[in-house]
Protein backbone atom coordinates (compact mmCIF):
# COMPACT_ATOMS: atom_id res chain seq x y z
CA UNK A 1 0.00 0.00 0.00
CA UNK A 2 0.80 3.58 -0.49
CA UNK A 3 0.95 6.32 2.44
CA UNK A 4 0.48 10.01 1.71
CA UNK A 5 0.97 12.53 4.22
CA UNK A 6 -1.04 15.60 4.29
CA UNK A 7 -0.52 18.83 6.39
CA UNK A 8 -3.44 21.00 6.66
CA UNK A 9 -3.04 25.29 6.99
CA UNK A 10 -2.00 26.82 10.03
CA UNK A 11 -5.51 28.63 10.57
CA UNK A 12 -6.90 25.40 11.29
CA UNK A 13 -4.30 24.10 13.88
CA UNK A 14 -5.08 27.66 15.76
CA UNK A 15 -8.66 26.92 16.05
CA UNK A 16 -8.19 26.05 20.11
CA UNK A 17 -11.22 23.86 21.11
CA UNK A 18 -12.82 23.85 17.85
CA UNK A 19 -10.25 22.66 15.31
CA UNK A 20 -11.50 18.89 16.11
CA UNK A 21 -14.45 19.97 13.72
CA UNK A 22 -12.55 21.91 10.91
CA UNK A 23 -10.79 18.82 11.16
CA UNK A 24 -12.82 16.22 10.71
CA UNK A 25 -14.82 18.20 7.96
CA UNK A 26 -11.44 17.99 6.06
CA UNK A 27 -10.86 14.35 6.46
CA UNK A 28 -14.82 14.08 4.93
CA UNK A 29 -14.20 16.29 1.96
CA UNK A 30 -10.55 13.96 1.27
CA UNK A 31 -12.69 10.94 1.07
CA UNK A 32 -14.79 12.40 -0.84
CA UNK A 33 -12.36 13.81 -3.32
CA UNK A 34 -10.62 10.32 -3.39
CA UNK A 35 -14.57 8.46 -3.85
CA UNK A 36 -15.19 11.32 -7.26
CA UNK A 37 -12.04 10.17 -8.61
CA UNK A 38 -12.71 6.40 -8.61
CA UNK A 39 -10.30 6.09 -5.75
CA UNK A 40 -10.50 3.81 -2.70
CA UNK A 41 -8.49 4.52 0.69
CA UNK A 42 -8.04 5.21 4.13
CA UNK A 43 -8.08 8.77 5.92
CA UNK A 44 -7.19 9.28 9.41
CA UNK A 45 -5.33 11.45 12.03
CA UNK A 46 -2.70 11.16 13.90
CA UNK A 47 -1.17 14.32 15.93
CA UNK A 48 -1.56 17.17 13.59
CA UNK A 49 -1.39 15.22 10.51
CA UNK A 50 -3.58 13.27 8.67
CA UNK A 51 -2.39 10.44 6.68
CA UNK A 52 -3.89 8.41 3.54
CA UNK A 53 -3.64 4.98 2.53
CA UNK A 54 -4.07 3.94 -1.25
CA UNK A 55 -2.88 1.08 -3.89
CA UNK A 56 0.57 1.80 -4.64
CA UNK A 57 -0.81 2.56 -7.89
CA UNK A 58 -2.36 4.81 -6.40
CA UNK A 59 -1.02 7.67 -5.31
CA UNK A 60 0.05 9.85 -7.92
CA UNK A 61 -3.68 9.78 -9.05
CA UNK A 62 -4.43 10.36 -5.47
CA UNK A 63 -2.17 13.28 -4.74
CA UNK A 64 -3.73 14.93 -7.87
CA UNK A 65 -7.37 14.94 -5.97
CA UNK A 66 -6.13 15.94 -2.86
CA UNK A 67 -4.74 18.58 -4.17
CA UNK A 68 -7.91 20.14 -5.30
CA UNK A 69 -9.10 19.98 -1.64
CA UNK A 70 -9.26 23.21 0.18
CA UNK A 71 -7.78 23.13 3.58
CA UNK A 72 -4.33 21.39 2.43
CA UNK A 73 -1.18 22.90 2.58
CA UNK A 74 1.07 20.39 1.03
CA UNK A 75 1.23 16.73 0.46
CA UNK A 76 3.83 14.24 0.49
CA UNK A 77 4.19 10.50 -0.92
CA UNK A 78 5.99 9.12 2.46
CA UNK A 79 7.73 6.01 3.65
CA UNK A 80 6.66 4.66 6.90
CA UNK A 81 9.96 2.85 8.78
CA UNK A 82 10.71 1.69 11.99
CA UNK A 83 12.04 4.55 14.47
CA UNK A 84 15.53 3.19 14.04
CA UNK A 85 18.07 5.65 12.56
CA UNK A 86 19.62 3.30 10.39
CA UNK A 87 16.03 2.32 8.79
CA UNK A 88 15.66 5.89 8.25
CA UNK A 89 19.46 6.34 6.29
CA UNK A 90 18.76 3.50 4.22
CA UNK A 91 14.83 5.21 2.78
CA UNK A 92 16.38 8.36 2.86
CA UNK A 93 19.17 6.90 -0.16
CA UNK A 94 16.57 5.05 -2.24
CA UNK A 95 14.58 8.78 -2.19
CA UNK A 96 18.00 10.52 -2.96
CA UNK A 97 18.52 7.60 -5.73
CA UNK A 98 14.84 8.35 -7.05
CA UNK A 99 15.79 11.87 -6.97
CA UNK A 100 18.72 11.62 -8.86
CA UNK A 101 21.14 13.33 -6.37
CA UNK A 102 24.04 13.58 -7.66
CA UNK A 103 27.06 16.78 -7.51
CA UNK A 104 26.53 19.66 -8.08
CA UNK A 105 22.61 19.34 -6.76
CA UNK A 106 22.86 19.89 -3.22
CA UNK A 107 20.72 18.40 0.14
CA UNK A 108 19.53 18.58 3.48
CA UNK A 109 17.41 16.65 5.65
CA UNK A 110 14.87 18.08 8.15
CA UNK A 111 13.79 15.88 11.11
CA UNK A 112 10.62 16.76 13.16
CA UNK A 113 10.61 14.77 16.29
CA UNK A 114 6.77 14.57 17.28
CA UNK A 115 7.76 11.50 19.60
CA UNK A 116 10.53 13.66 22.17
CA UNK A 117 11.07 10.32 23.98
CA UNK A 118 13.30 9.01 21.20
CA UNK A 119 17.12 9.11 22.23
CA UNK A 120 18.25 11.11 19.62
CA UNK A 121 17.62 14.93 18.80
CA UNK A 122 16.39 16.09 15.98
CA UNK A 123 20.09 17.48 14.79
CA UNK A 124 21.57 14.04 15.46
CA UNK A 125 19.42 12.73 13.01
CA UNK A 126 20.04 15.20 10.98
CA UNK A 127 23.78 14.60 10.97
CA UNK A 128 23.80 10.75 10.85
CA UNK A 129 20.88 10.47 8.15
CA UNK A 130 22.93 13.53 6.08
CA UNK A 131 25.98 11.37 6.42
CA UNK A 132 24.46 8.28 5.22
CA UNK A 133 22.90 10.04 1.79
CA UNK A 134 26.46 11.86 1.53
CA UNK A 135 28.38 8.56 1.65
CA UNK A 136 25.90 7.04 -1.45
CA UNK A 137 25.71 10.31 -3.33
CA UNK A 138 28.46 12.87 -2.55
CA UNK A 139 26.36 15.59 -3.20
CA UNK A 140 27.32 18.79 -0.65
CA UNK A 141 24.80 19.94 1.60
CA UNK A 142 22.94 22.80 2.15
CA UNK A 143 20.89 23.50 5.40
CA UNK A 144 18.94 26.42 3.78
CA UNK A 145 16.05 26.61 1.36
CA UNK A 146 17.84 26.86 -1.35
CA UNK A 147 18.83 22.79 -1.39
CA UNK A 148 18.04 21.30 -4.72
CA UNK A 149 16.54 17.80 -2.21
CA UNK A 150 15.11 18.28 0.81
CA UNK A 151 14.21 14.82 2.84
CA UNK A 152 11.81 15.02 5.47
CA UNK A 153 11.62 12.64 8.47
CA UNK A 154 8.76 12.71 11.26
CA UNK A 155 9.82 10.73 13.89
CA UNK A 156 6.68 9.44 15.77
CA UNK A 157 6.20 6.61 18.66
CA UNK A 158 7.28 3.37 17.19
CA UNK A 159 8.10 4.57 13.56
CA UNK A 160 8.83 6.89 11.33
CA UNK A 161 8.07 9.03 7.99
CA UNK A 162 10.64 9.50 5.30
CA UNK A 163 9.83 11.53 2.37
CA UNK A 164 11.80 13.40 -0.66
CA UNK A 165 8.31 15.59 -2.09
CA UNK A 166 6.34 18.21 -0.81
CA UNK A 167 3.65 18.94 -2.75
CA UNK A 168 2.00 22.16 -2.43
CA UNK A 169 -1.73 22.20 -1.73
CA UNK A 170 -4.67 24.58 -2.25
CA UNK A 171 -4.68 26.09 1.15
CA UNK A 172 -7.81 28.00 2.60
CA UNK A 173 -10.50 26.41 4.78
CA UNK A 174 -12.36 23.44 4.51
CA UNK A 175 -15.20 23.35 2.38
CA UNK A 176 -18.26 23.47 4.33
CA UNK A 177 -16.99 24.92 7.29
CA UNK A 178 -18.40 28.63 6.72
CA UNK A 179 -21.58 28.56 6.22
CA UNK A 180 -23.77 28.89 2.14
CA UNK A 181 -23.62 31.57 0.18
CA UNK A 182 -25.44 32.90 -3.25
CA UNK A 183 -23.28 33.13 -6.14
CA UNK A 184 -25.00 35.26 -8.99
CA UNK A 185 -23.45 33.56 -11.49
CA UNK A 186 -23.57 34.46 -15.52
CA UNK A 187 -21.74 33.02 -18.36
CA UNK A 188 -18.79 35.11 -18.16
CA UNK A 189 -15.38 35.12 -16.55
CA UNK A 190 -15.79 36.80 -13.35
CA UNK A 191 -18.75 35.58 -11.15
CA UNK A 192 -16.66 31.92 -11.69
CA UNK A 193 -13.73 32.65 -9.79
CA UNK A 194 -15.25 35.02 -6.93
CA UNK A 195 -17.36 31.63 -6.24
CA UNK A 196 -13.93 29.70 -6.74
CA UNK A 197 -13.01 32.56 -4.23
CA UNK A 198 -15.62 31.87 -1.53
CA UNK A 199 -15.18 28.00 -1.90
CA UNK A 200 -11.47 28.56 -1.04
CA UNK A 201 -12.61 29.97 2.12
CA UNK A 202 -14.88 27.27 3.07
CA UNK A 203 -18.25 28.03 2.03
CA UNK A 204 -21.11 26.07 0.22
CA UNK A 205 -22.14 27.83 -2.57
CA UNK A 206 -25.87 27.98 -4.72
CA UNK A 207 -25.33 29.55 -8.05
CA UNK A 208 -28.02 31.65 -9.12
CA UNK A 209 -28.23 32.19 -12.99
CA UNK A 210 -30.27 34.53 -14.60
CA UNK A 211 -31.28 33.15 -17.73
CA UNK A 212 -31.16 35.48 -20.83
CA UNK A 213 -30.88 32.74 -23.58
CA UNK A 214 -29.94 29.28 -24.29
CA UNK A 215 -25.80 29.99 -24.80
CA UNK A 216 -25.59 31.85 -21.54
CA UNK A 217 -27.15 28.89 -19.77
CA UNK A 218 -25.47 26.96 -21.45
CA UNK A 219 -21.86 28.37 -20.08
CA UNK A 220 -23.39 29.04 -16.64
CA UNK A 221 -23.92 25.37 -16.29
CA UNK A 222 -20.64 24.03 -17.65
CA UNK A 223 -18.75 26.19 -15.38
CA UNK A 224 -20.59 24.79 -12.24
CA UNK A 225 -19.54 21.59 -13.25
CA UNK A 226 -15.85 23.00 -13.82
CA UNK A 227 -15.95 23.99 -10.19
CA UNK A 228 -17.55 20.70 -9.38
CA UNK A 229 -13.97 19.43 -9.62
CA UNK A 230 -13.14 21.56 -6.45
CA UNK A 231 -16.32 20.95 -4.31
CA UNK A 232 -15.48 18.12 -2.64
CA UNK A 233 -17.45 17.30 0.63
CA UNK A 234 -20.03 19.76 -1.17
CA UNK A 235 -22.79 19.22 -4.27
CA UNK A 236 -23.20 22.42 -6.25
CA UNK A 237 -26.66 22.76 -7.11
CA UNK A 238 -27.56 25.87 -9.54
CA UNK A 239 -30.93 27.71 -9.63
CA UNK A 240 -31.72 28.93 -13.01
CA UNK A 241 -34.42 31.97 -13.24
CA UNK A 242 -35.85 33.92 -15.94
CA UNK A 243 -34.00 36.89 -16.34
CA UNK A 244 -36.42 38.69 -18.86
CA UNK A 245 -39.12 37.89 -16.51
CA UNK A 246 -37.36 39.90 -13.88
CA UNK A 247 -36.38 42.89 -15.82
CA UNK A 248 -38.53 43.77 -18.53
CA UNK A 249 -41.28 44.99 -16.81
CA UNK A 250 -38.76 47.16 -15.45
CA UNK A 251 -37.24 48.20 -18.46
CA UNK A 252 -40.21 48.81 -20.02
CA UNK A 253 -41.24 51.64 -17.18
CA UNK A 254 -38.31 53.19 -17.01
CA UNK A 255 -38.42 54.00 -21.35
CA UNK A 256 -41.50 55.63 -20.59
CA UNK A 257 -40.32 58.09 -18.00
CA UNK A 258 -36.81 58.37 -20.03
CA UNK A 259 -34.79 56.97 -17.42
CA UNK A 260 -33.36 54.11 -19.53
CA UNK A 261 -29.61 55.14 -18.08
CA UNK A 262 -30.93 53.43 -14.89
CA UNK A 263 -31.40 49.80 -16.21
CA UNK A 264 -27.77 48.24 -15.07
CA UNK A 265 -28.36 49.76 -11.69
CA UNK A 266 -31.10 49.07 -10.97
CA UNK A 267 -30.93 45.12 -12.65
CA UNK A 268 -28.18 44.22 -10.37
CA UNK A 269 -30.66 45.50 -7.46
CA UNK A 270 -33.62 43.76 -8.77
CA UNK A 271 -31.15 40.26 -8.50
CA UNK A 272 -29.84 40.73 -5.09
CA UNK A 273 -33.42 41.71 -3.82
CA UNK A 274 -34.61 38.54 -5.10
CA UNK A 275 -31.93 36.68 -3.88
CA UNK A 276 -32.31 38.14 -0.43
CA UNK A 277 -35.97 36.77 -0.83
CA UNK A 278 -34.89 33.11 -1.71
CA UNK A 279 -31.91 32.58 1.10
CA UNK A 280 -34.09 31.88 4.04
CA UNK A 281 -35.14 28.79 2.03
CA UNK A 282 -31.87 27.52 1.55
CA UNK A 283 -30.61 28.56 5.14
CA UNK A 284 -27.98 31.24 2.69
CA UNK A 285 -25.92 33.77 5.03
CA UNK A 286 -24.92 35.79 2.37
CA UNK A 287 -24.72 36.69 -1.80
CA UNK A 288 -21.53 36.66 -3.77
CA UNK A 289 -20.84 38.73 -6.66
CA UNK A 290 -18.17 38.79 -9.49
CA UNK A 291 -18.10 42.77 -9.15
CA UNK A 292 -14.85 44.12 -9.98
CA UNK A 293 -14.09 47.96 -9.07
CA UNK A 294 -14.34 49.97 -11.98
CA UNK A 295 -14.55 47.36 -14.55
CA UNK A 296 -17.69 48.20 -16.22
CA UNK A 297 -20.39 51.31 -15.85
CA UNK A 298 -22.37 49.06 -13.18
CA UNK A 299 -18.96 48.40 -11.01
CA UNK A 300 -18.43 52.17 -10.08
CA UNK A 301 -18.31 52.68 -6.03
CA UNK A 302 -21.31 55.12 -5.95
CA UNK A 303 -23.41 52.37 -8.18
CA UNK A 304 -22.45 49.35 -5.83
CA UNK A 305 -23.72 51.25 -3.48
CA UNK A 306 -27.08 52.25 -5.00
CA UNK A 307 -27.95 48.75 -6.36
CA UNK A 308 -27.19 47.11 -2.68
CA UNK A 309 -29.21 50.07 -0.84
CA UNK A 310 -31.92 48.18 1.08
CA UNK A 311 -30.21 44.70 0.71
CA UNK A 312 -30.33 43.09 4.41
CA UNK A 313 -27.90 39.82 3.05
CA UNK A 314 -24.20 40.79 3.44
CA UNK A 315 -23.10 41.12 -0.42
CA UNK A 316 -19.31 39.62 -0.52
CA UNK A 317 -17.53 40.90 -3.36
CA UNK A 318 -14.05 38.61 -3.56
CA UNK A 319 -12.52 40.04 -6.47
CA UNK A 320 -13.45 43.71 -5.55
CA UNK A 321 -9.52 44.87 -5.78
CA UNK A 322 -8.39 42.22 -8.88
CA UNK A 323 -7.86 43.65 -12.27
CA UNK A 324 -9.03 41.77 -15.51
CA UNK A 325 -4.90 40.30 -15.97
CA UNK A 326 -5.52 38.18 -12.52
CA UNK A 327 -9.18 37.51 -12.79
CA UNK A 328 -8.28 36.03 -16.12
CA UNK A 329 -5.23 33.83 -14.33
CA UNK A 330 -7.55 32.68 -12.12
CA UNK A 331 -10.23 31.38 -14.53
CA UNK A 332 -7.70 29.53 -16.34
CA UNK A 333 -6.31 28.04 -13.40
CA UNK A 334 -9.87 26.91 -12.10
CA UNK A 335 -10.55 25.97 -15.40
CA UNK A 336 -13.60 27.82 -16.33
CA UNK A 337 -11.94 30.37 -18.63
CA UNK A 338 -12.50 28.61 -21.81
CA UNK A 339 -15.87 28.01 -21.29
CA UNK A 340 -16.63 31.39 -19.70
CA UNK A 341 -14.92 33.34 -23.44
CA UNK A 342 -16.87 31.53 -25.49
CA UNK A 343 -19.49 33.15 -28.37
CA UNK A 344 -21.30 35.19 -25.69
CA UNK A 345 -24.54 37.17 -26.59
CA UNK A 346 -24.93 40.92 -25.22
CA UNK A 347 -27.75 41.45 -22.79
CA UNK A 348 -30.77 42.79 -25.02
CA UNK A 349 -31.48 45.44 -21.99
CA UNK A 350 -27.77 47.10 -21.61
CA UNK A 351 -28.33 51.42 -22.60
CA UNK A 352 -26.45 53.17 -25.09
CA UNK A 353 -25.13 55.43 -22.25
CA UNK A 354 -25.65 53.44 -18.98
CA UNK A 355 -25.01 55.43 -15.76
CA UNK A 356 -21.98 55.28 -13.87
CA UNK A 357 -22.37 57.96 -10.97
CA UNK A 358 -25.98 56.68 -9.22
CA UNK A 359 -27.31 58.60 -6.48
CA UNK A 360 -29.15 56.73 -3.79
CA UNK A 361 -31.48 59.60 -3.79
CA UNK A 362 -32.24 59.76 -7.33
CA UNK A 363 -32.57 55.91 -7.43
CA UNK A 364 -35.41 56.24 -4.52
CA UNK A 365 -37.42 58.67 -6.89
CA UNK A 366 -37.15 57.11 -9.69
CA UNK A 367 -38.12 53.43 -8.18
CA UNK A 368 -41.45 55.63 -6.95
CA UNK A 369 -42.12 56.96 -10.25
CA UNK A 370 -42.10 53.08 -11.66
CA UNK A 371 -43.88 51.57 -8.66
CA UNK A 372 -40.69 49.60 -7.39
CA UNK A 373 -39.97 51.12 -4.13
CA UNK A 374 -40.50 48.40 -1.96
CA UNK A 375 -39.95 45.26 -4.23
CA UNK A 376 -37.95 44.69 -7.56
Amino acid sequence: MGLILVRYVGEIGIKGHNRHLFVKRLRRNMRDALKKNGLSGNVWSEGQRILVEVDDTAVEPAIHALQRVFGIASISPVYRVPADVAAMGAVARQIAARLALQPPMTFRIQTRRADKSFPLTSPEINRQVGSAVYEATHAPVDLSDHADVTIGIEVREGYALVFGERIPGEGGMPLGTQGRVFVLLSGGIDSPVAAWLMMRRGCGIIPIHWAQNEVEREKALKNCEQLGRWSFGWEIKPIILDHNELMAPIVEQLREIGEERWTCVLCKRAMLLRAAELAPRYSVEAIVMGDSLGQVASQTLNNMAASSAGIDLPILRPLIAYDKVEIMALARRIGTFETSIQTASTCAYVPAHPLTNADRGRMQEILQRIGYANHP
